[in-house]
């Protein structure tokens, strides 16, 4: 099992160095008061007036001012290059959920790391605020009270099937594959209910929806979360 970094028993908001806005940092807070940044991201703390909780990363994309802005006993370097700022935080954190501000917008391929990681750790719930949408792994099972006419999209980075009540086109009976078939631009039409047999779905919601998304992942019961090594995982599929 890999070292924790960062405990928390309440939601952690996560600071990337991509495309946010001060604001953001302040709506991600009021929900998940802990912070903690990936590398450059400490540079959007510091233009925001927030203190780090944690500072994870190999520093190479933050000033040497704003790194000794953070007390060295809450900075943790990392050095290896295999990976993503993004991944080597999110996987040293043990929250309930963790909130991810700077990885969407900005760069594509920035962008695409994110989501990847999201599906590569579906043992760390987290939702990525970006500018119009949130982003975040479906687990096994989610209800969010939408409305009709909401915007739901929903992209596989792997092979999946699941049910759904609440949406335009509903999805039972389908075989999701990244190479095939997806499901982006699809519309609630009420409340929204998601099944899923992988950890490989990524749903895409309005902003307007980070705080019932984030309560949702957080109090999620342990049959409505993917287990650590959830890649070797199938559940059942639920009617």
């Amino acid at each position: 099992m890999k070292e924790m970094i960062v405990h928390s028993s309440e939601p952690v908001t996560l600071l990337g160095g991509g495309a946010a806005l001060t604001t953001d940092v302040e709506t991600a807070m009021a929900l998940a008061p802990q912070c903690v940044a990936a590398d450059g991201g400490a540079e959007l703390a510091r233009q925001a007036g927030v203190k780090l909780d944690g500072l994870i990363g190999d520093f190479d994309s933050v000033s040497p001012e704003t790194l000794a802005l953070t007390p060295a006993e809450r900075r943790f370097h990392i050095a290896e290059q295999d990976s993503t700022d993004f991944n080597k935080a999110l996987r040293h954190i043990d929250a309930p959920v963790v909130i991810g501000v700077g990885f969407l917008g900005g760069r594509l391929d920035h962008q695409l790391a994110a989501l990847n990681v999201l599906v590569g750790y579906p043992a760390r719930p987290c939702v990525l605020l970006g500018e119009i949408e949130i982003a975040f792994l479906c687990p096994p099972q989610i209800e969010i009270d939408t409305s009709s006419g909401d915007v739901v999209s929903l992209f596989p980075f792997g092979d999946v099937s699941g049910t759904s009540s609440g949406l335009r086109w509903e999805i039972a009976g389908l075989r999701f594959h990244p190479m095939g078939q997806t499901s982006t631009s699809n519309a609630a039409t009420g409340p929204l209910a998601l099944t899923m047999d992988a950890p490989a779905m990524i749903v895409m919601l309005p902003r307007a929806y980070l705080a019932e998304v984030t309560r949702a992942l957080a109090s999620a019961p342990p049959s409505a979360r993917w287990p650590a090594r959830a890649a070797q995982y199938r559940a059942p599929m639920q009617s």
